[in-house]
């Protein structure tokens, strides 16, 4: 009896570790602030790559200590613990959403179904994938469960792990060896990732591609592996434990500045720059799991720890609380009165799936916990205020301004300011006269210079306009030189492009080159409500300032405020945002003392 109480002392013991609670909540309130576009987080989306390495990590964790503390493992048992676990909050997502469309938009619902079931069953990455559907350059109201991607992600990991980590144990017991094999693994999918990927083009395929981003989840369970937190002891020396909290927070500072500084159109960022931040997560994992740290105090203190809790509630509830109770149209700077209801709204509802779904579905105690909540009456209290601040945000995002007088618009042609007529005055006789003669002049661009063209003609007769719906900057130099040939390119020429995506500096660089012999060429700024708006318009400035014959258009600035241009897409014109469009394109150019 007494050697079998030794044998059980001497057993592991498995251990909460609160200072993942707080990289958890580093990595949701950086996808929140990435969502709500806050240019300090443009790199926000890497909190979703933290939770790959993180999940990777413990999954492996967890398994391993099953299997050397009870001599086996049930990958049934894992498969139900895993399904109570994220199932029921997300079905409870997924119905709220839809009972908002059932009232709200029921056609909006049908178009969302395959979304809807796709995620049901986490396979929604690859359905995104099959249907061609952006992440980055997607037109139209986006989904409010658009990031279930990754979701489906983890569950097909959850799924298919097990079996191959139990085959790997038997095939390679030795800790080491299993290592190699699963970063060998990893090495193929990041390999897989830079090779798929091309430069200035939609990087959907390999973000959303189970194949793609397996190695940061492959890189935390070969940390698992070979850094278990059930084998790892506190007795170390006080160099040793300085050097392992150094090495902690040197990579939680790279951490932030990567979410800080990190563009999601980088190229680097699919040709290693993933892969970078999937080993940084890592070295701060393996700091934080180790018993002698002294980092866990700071990351597991109680606010950290109570939203990396609701770390995974949170990340179900924030997108579709932000896109339901977001403007479609949208001109104006941030309204910080939004977001604030929108973070409150997403932290009541995680709470409450927190606290009266997931937990209560886990432990097997829902049926009683449902029925304390009907007799405390905090649960009718809570839907109230939800209610109320769901009012607030809906009143709040259909709010438009009224069409008052075009302002004095402000243009970067030769630093000088542009004045434009009101839109009711119609075209100026200055523009319809002699002297707006479009002979010479070309403008090449996407939907949005379609949308100008019937004006920009009437105003320039003679202009060469070439426009086409879905047009990318990487199409532009072919489309020059097809109007070269043909004769039709003027000597100045106008580039409307960045409306449907992101270019490659380098492209526009060297389209700019091409065009050396051209007195003067126009870029236009883009106005897209979109992720890639400011990269477009940053790289059209930066560029703009490096070639002599070109001067910038600043069509962002000249928008703004003036929500009736749009169409409810917040991209393409309406008939007077058309107009107004083409008076202010003319009378920018006219600015220039040298055309």
């Amino acid at each position: 009896m007494n050697g079998n109480r030794n044998l059980h002392l001497n057993q592991p013991i498995k251990r909460y570790m609160t200072g993942l609670d707080g990289l958890r909540a580093i990595s949701v309130l950086a996808v929140i602030a990435y969502h709500l576009h806050f240019r300090w987080a443009e790199g926000g989306l890497l909190g979703v790559e933290i939770f790959f390495v993180l999940s990777g990590y413990l999954i492996t964790d967890q398994i391993l200590f099953e299997w050397r503390t009870r001599s086996g493992f049930s990958i049934v048992q894992f498969w139900i613990r895993r399904m109570r676990r994220l199932l029921p909050a997300m079905i409870f997502m997924m119905t709220a959403v839809a009972l908002w469309f059932l009232i709200t938009d029921f056609s909006r619902l049908q178009e969302l179904r395959g979304n809807f079931v796709s995620s049901l069953f986490y396979v929604n990455n690859w359905y995104l994938i099959f249907h061609h559907v952006s992440y980055f350059e997607s037109f139209g109201p986006p989904s409010p469960i658009g990031h279930l991607w990754s979701l489906s992600i983890e569950e097909q990991f959850y799924v298919i792990w097990p079996l191959v980590l139990l085959i790997g144990l038997c095939l390679a017991p030795r800790r080491g060896r299993l290592m190699l094999y699963i970063l060998g693994c990893a090495a193929v999918s990041a390999i897989a990732m830079a090779v798929i990927y091309e430069p200035g083009t939609d990087p959907s395929r390999v973000y959303y591609g189970t194949d793609t981003r397996a190695f940061a989840i492959l890189i935390g369970a070969a940390l698992a592996v070979i850094w278990p937190s059930w084998r790892l002891s506190d007795n170390v020396s006080s160099s040793s434990r300085t050097m392992l909290d150094m090495t902690g927070v040197l990579g939680i500072v790279m951490l932030f500045i990567l979410i800080g500084q990190t563009n999601q159109f980088d190229d680097s960022l699919y040709r290693g720059g993933f892969l970078y931040l999937s080993l940084i997560t890592a070295v701060v994992i393996a700091v934080l799991v180790h018993p002698a740290n002294r980092l866990e105090r700071l990351l597991g203190c109680r606010p950290l720890s109570w939203i990396g809790k609701r770390s995974y509630s949170l990340y179900i509830w924030h997108y579709p609380v932000i896109i339901l109770s977001s403007p479609a149209v949208s001109t104006e700077d941030a309204s910080y009165m939004r977001i604030a209801l929108q973070v409150m709204v997403s932290f009541i509802m995680a709470g409450l799936s927190y606290r009266y779904i997931e937990e209560p579905i886990r432990r097997g105690t829902f049926g009683t916990s449902l029925k304390s909540l009907r007799r405390s009456g905090v649960g009718s209290r809570l839907g109230l205020v939800v209610i109320v601040i769901a009012i607030i945000l809906v009143l709040t995002s259909w709010k438009t301004d009224s069409p008052d007088p075009v302002p004095d618009v402000p243009a970067t042609v030769s630093r000088e300011s542009v004045q434009t007529e009101k839109l009711q005055s119609g075209c100026s006789a200055e523009n319809t006269g002699h002297s707006a003669e479009g002979e010479g002049v070309t403008a090449i661009g996407d939907s949005v210079i379609l949308d100008a063209a019937p004006f920009l003609e009437k105003q320039l007769p003679g202009i060469i306009i070439d426009g086409k719906v879905g047009r990318q900057m990487s199409q532009a130099e072919d489309v020059l030189d097809g109007l070269r040939a043909q004769g039709k390119l003027g000597h100045k020429i106008i580039i409307e492009l960045g409306t449907n995506g992101v270019f490659n500096q380098s492209q526009l660089k060297s389209l700019l080159a091409s065009l050396q012999d051209s007195r003067h060429i126009y870029l236009i700024t883009t106005r897209v409500p979109r992720g890639w708006q400011n990269t477009v318009n940053d790289n059209l400035r930066e560029i703009a300032g490096e070639f002599q014959n070109v001067r910038l258009i600043d069509w962002y600035s000249a928008s703004e405020n003036r929500n009736d241009l749009f169409y409810d897409d917040g991209v393409h014109l309406k008939p007077e945002g058309a107009q107004y469009y083409a008076s202010f394109l003319i009378d920018a150019i006219k600015q220039d003392k040298t055309y």
